[in-house]
């Protein structure tokens, strides 16, 4: 067999950081961690090649070459996906499709030959063993979880690194929370599913020895699911596996905010290498949380909390959402002030959606709320809102252009600046850091609106720490990826849905 795995590309979003990566000429942020890691679950004798769509086109010729295409995708793929679906019914190609987009709604698709739809661990087998007697389903799903200790090292011999700005890889799945509107639990379940320390340490030591060095994203649900494994096990092995290695990576990693309440955990994370977590901050507005079920954020204070997470050295990335029902007029400025004070740089603020599968879902459909289905795009939403919708809408563009304002937006950088404490004393110098740096001083410093705010923050910061310097640096170019999705939006803006038109 020939198989060609493709990743379809994603538009420009608030997630994509397209601009800001080429200061640093990567063409992706990260690579597509799901299907390296389904070659890794194909026969050995198979013939594989890998098209990412974000770092190079698909060509007919690659679609000629395949006996079959596996396409793995997310909601905001959609449009893409479905291209390379018709592109490989056109020439006759058997398209093979799988992934979250497809696995929570496959029925939507035409063209496609074979659904795998849930974990590939639990499900491909019996895909593969009915393909080699040519009895091949249209559809293959399961709800098990597979044991994760069973996962193969991800094929990363597939994959030219150059092209990325960072890479990935999975420790857990699953979340221990389920919050009305996440369909982690739909897609992963309730219990963290671990892998095993020297599983871990494995497929770290593959991607060392091809040659990685830099950023490292480990994608779980949540980072901490299971935190006493994480403390006891696999934190203390890393350490020592960093050491011998000469910290050769950087850590990154989704987490939520009970984090901030073990200093133990954050000084053994952040002495490892971790120097930036995404947490689900949601909303300051404590009905809204009660709405959602995030009763975990309602425990601590969620200012406090952040500012401690960054006094141990890790930046925090924080996701914010508006239009939850119990959402007062003020929750805009509310929002705003928020993440003012926070020093959340990376604040991604998006309107409320409800992925299929979700209780947010299920409750909005007997509601009959529901007007069309999700597409990832953090900007616009799939349900009539409680609040009036001009109202929403306007209160939303508010927040986003207040806070990627170059004024707030280098507020909130000085503001992170005076809280973080980095841990890491070693700090590793990539070849393209001085014509980045010069890329960075003519677009920001020359060419952009806020030039002011630039040469303030990099004089200020350039003096200190040299570590501190380059993350302000960092934070600066995402600044005009921001800037631009938010003119983008300014010139493009969806309307909130007001009614559910009838069928």
């Amino acid at each position: 067999m020939k198989i060609l795995l493709v990743y379809p590309r994603y538009p420009d979003t608030f997630w994509s950081f397209r601009h800001a990566l080429k200061f640093i000429s990567k063409k992706a942020a990260y690579p597509p961690l799901g299907l390296l890691t389904v070659a890794a679950l194909l026969p050995t004798d198979w013939a594989k090649k890998l098209v990412d769509m974000n770092v190079k086109p698909l060509t007919d010729e690659d679609l000629r070459w395949a006996d079959y295409v596996f396409v793995s995708a997310m909601s905001i793929q959609k449009e893409s996906a479905e291209d390379v679906i018709r592109r490989c019914n056109r020439l006759k190609v058997k398209v093979v499709a799988g992934g979250p987009m497809f696995t929570t709604g496959h029925e939507q698709f035409k063209g496609v030959d074979h659904f795998v739809l849930g974990e590939a661990e639990v499900i491909l087998p019996a895909f593969l063993k009915d393909l080699e007697t040519g009895n091949a389903k249209p559809v293959y799903a399961s709800t098990d979880w597979p044991d994760v200790t069973r996962s193969p090292i991800p094929l990363w011999e597939l994959l030219d690194m150059k092209h990325y700005a960072i890479m990935t890889l999975q420790y857990s799945r699953g979340c221990p929370y389920d919050c009305e509107f996440c369909d982690i639990v739909v897609l992963n379940g309730h219990r963290p599913r671990t892998k095993d320390k020297d599983q871990f340490l494995a497929e770290l030591e593959t991607i060392y020895r091809q040659g990685w060095r830099g950023g490292l994203f480990v994608v779980d649900d949540n980072f901490i699911g299971n935190k006493k494994k994480v403390l006891s096990e696999i934190l203390p092995a890393l350490k020592v596996w960093m050491a011998e290695r000469g910290d050769p990576f950087t850590f990154s990693t989704q987490i939520s905010i009970n984090l901030a309440s073990d200093d133990e955990l954050m000084r053994l994370m952040a002495d490892v290498g971790f120097n930036t977590v995404f947490i689900g901050i949601e909303t300051p507005n404590d009905e809204s949380l009660v709405e959602c079920g995030k009763q975990h954020n309602r425990k601590l204070d969620l200012l406090a909390s952040v500012k401690r997470i960054q006094n141990h050295g890790m930046q925090v990335y924080g996701g914010f959402i508006v239009g939850f029902d119990n959402d007062p007029p003020s929750i805009f400025e509310k929002q705003i002030n928020f993440i003012q004070k926070s020093g959340i740089v990376a604040a991604m603020v998006g309107l409320l959606n409800a992925p299929r599968g979700t209780r947010l879902y299920q409750r909005l459909k007997k509601e009959n709320r529901l007007v069309e289905e999700i597409t990832g795009d953090i900007t616009s939403t799939n349900f009539v809102p409680k609040m009036k919708a001009e109202t929403l809408l306007n209160g939303y563009h508010q927040v986003i252009n207040t806070i990627y304002s170059p004024k707030h937006y280098y507020e909130r950088i000085r503001a992170f600046l005076k809280e973080y404490r980095p841990r890491q004393k070693r700090v590793r110098i990539p070849s393209y850091t001085v014509p980045a740096l010069v890329k960075l001083v003519w677009a920001l410093g020359i060419v952009q609106p806020g030039r002011r705010y630039f040469w303030k923050l990099m004089l200020s910061s350039m003096f200190k720490h040299p570590y501190v310097f380059g993350v302000s640096m960092v934070l600066a170019g995402y600044g005009l990826h921001f800037r631009k999705m938010v003119d983008a939006y300014n010139r493009t803006r969806v309307p909130v849905p007001d009614r559910v038109d009838p069928l």
